[in-house]
């Protein structure tokens, strides 16, 4: 595959382009989740459903432009106090405690009552004639008018309850043209509108979450960021790994020009791991296919690093950020305690880089042309039970159904100079390693 015109046209995202891409997007979804579990971001829905009511806003225009006039309270006290200052009604209070009615009311309800109604009587006995007089007077005859009458008993009424404090309040409320300020509902939704202006709820409420779905599955099982400065400290061993703890791992291949050398070649600077390649001379065991272990003479040295002791898996998207120069292979694979299955996630042979899964003797795989290998690029594979799909950077360049390994495998890196190779000096470099497992 020539991915010369896909990077031309932009089908390939820049890697550092990439790498801000995805950063982002892990931040934003990091902060997704914790909004979406914040104590704000839930009083913000509850309030939302509040504020959004339709009996909400019924109850806010109500309170805005109703009229004072209009209200039960401003009629009730206005109709308390007209009856108040009614002079015929404060007459009848007036006369009500009055001497000259008592006085009158008691003789009244005596026998004696009835020589009002003579006039000779009248005539001639003072008393009677004041009490004569008081009878027709204006404020007996507001007494008889008012007394047990409906006006006064709600008048009454009108008035013990204008004087409770809940009327009061209520009417002072009402009288109140900017009563919507002072209401809890006010508050309510000043705070609604204080929680929508927050940063993180209006990132929330812009966000869509439907394009975290490819991270949010995934959960982060390997990290290596080269942090550290010597292998011990490190997820990394040397050499070669075998099932038996009696083979040796450390150790060269007879059919190659370099001497794995022990981890010497692996160094750490500035958060890079790099597998150096040297032109120096040096006497290593080699494995010999036909003669077993021989010492033999090499004009290069190299390394190789693997996982297999502290970190295997199966299953899962498996990332390494990686350039290389040199006229030699570089590689980025997983492998396993026997010799196959081995998966090419990144191998540079010196002229191309290939990909791809070797299972059963049957190799699964494809040639990428038109990049430049000295440039960081990020080298993925996802393997499911089903596939094995490779991406470099964004773009997915191969993908397989057949031969799918089913056990869990290591990391490995190495560099090495095949036999019918010149040869040459040349480093990979390694920014980051990532392995994710489905959640």
């Amino acid at each position: 595959m020539n991915l010369f015109w896909k990077k031309l046209f932009g089908e390939i995202t820049p890697t550092t382009k990439l790498e801000k891409n995805e950063s982002d997007l892990v931040t934003a979804m990091h902060r997704y989740a914790e909004v979406e579990k914040s104590i704000e971001l839930a009083e913000y829905k509850q309030l939302f459903h509040v504020v959004k009511s339709a009996g909400f806003k019924e109850n806010k225009k109500v309170l805005q432009n109703r009229k004072y006039k209009d209200t039960e309270e401003y009629q009730n006290s206005r109709k308390c106090q007209k009856l108040q200052n009614s002079g015929a009604i404060q007459l009848y209070y007036h006369i009500l405690d009055s001497v000259e009615l008592n006085q009158f009311l008691e003789f009244k309800s005596t026998s004696e009552y009835e020589d009002l109604g003579d006039k000779k009587k009248v005539k001639t006995s003072e008393n009677l004639k004041k009490l004569k007089r008081f009878e027709k007077s204006k404020a007996y005859k507001t007494y008889v008018r008012f007394h047990n009458s409906f006006i006064i008993k709600e008048f009454e009424k009108l008035k013990a309850n204008v004087a409770t404090p809940e009327f009061k309040k209520e009417n002072e409320f009402w009288a109140n043209e900017k009563r919507w300020y002072s209401t809890p509902d006010y508050l309510q939704e000043q705070r609604f509108y204080e929680l929508a202006k927050n940063p993180d709820i209006v990132f929330y409420e812009n966000e869509k979450p439907e394009r975290f779905e490819k991270y949010s599955t995934l959960k982060l099982s390997f990290q290596d960021e080269f942090e550290w400065n010597t292998l011990d400290k490190s997820h990394w061993n040397f050499g070669f790994h075998y099932k038996s703890t009696e083979l040796i791992g450390d150790h060269s291949f007879a059919n190659e020009k370099q001497a794995n050398n022990s981890g010497k070649n692996v160094t750490v600077e500035e958060g890079i791991l790099k597998i150096a390649t040297k032109n120096e001379k040096s006497v290593a065991r080699a494995w010999h296919t036909e003669k077993g272990f021989i010492e033999k003479e090499f004009h290069f040295t190299s390394d190789v690093l693997q996982t297999a002791d502290k970190f295997r898996q199966k299953f899962g998207v498996f990332r390494a950020k990686i350039r290389c120069v040199g006229n030699l292979h570089h590689a980025f694979w997983l492998g396993s305690d026997a010799k196959l299955p081995l998966i090419n996630i990144f191998h540079f042979n010196g002229k191309n880089i290939t990909i791809g899964n070797t299972n059963k003797n049957l190799v699964d795989g494809i040639k990428i042309t038109g990049i430049n290998p000295s440039q960081y690029f990020i080298y993925s594979l996802i393997w499911s039970p089903k596939e094995l799909i490779w991406k470099i950077n964004n773009l997915e360049v191969y993908r397989t159904a057949s031969n799918i390994p089913m056990e869990d495998m290591y990391l490995a890196f190495n560099s090495f100079i095949a036999e019918k190779q010149r040869g040459s000096t040349g480093n990979l470099e390694i920014d980051w390693v990532r392995v994710y497992t489905n959640k």
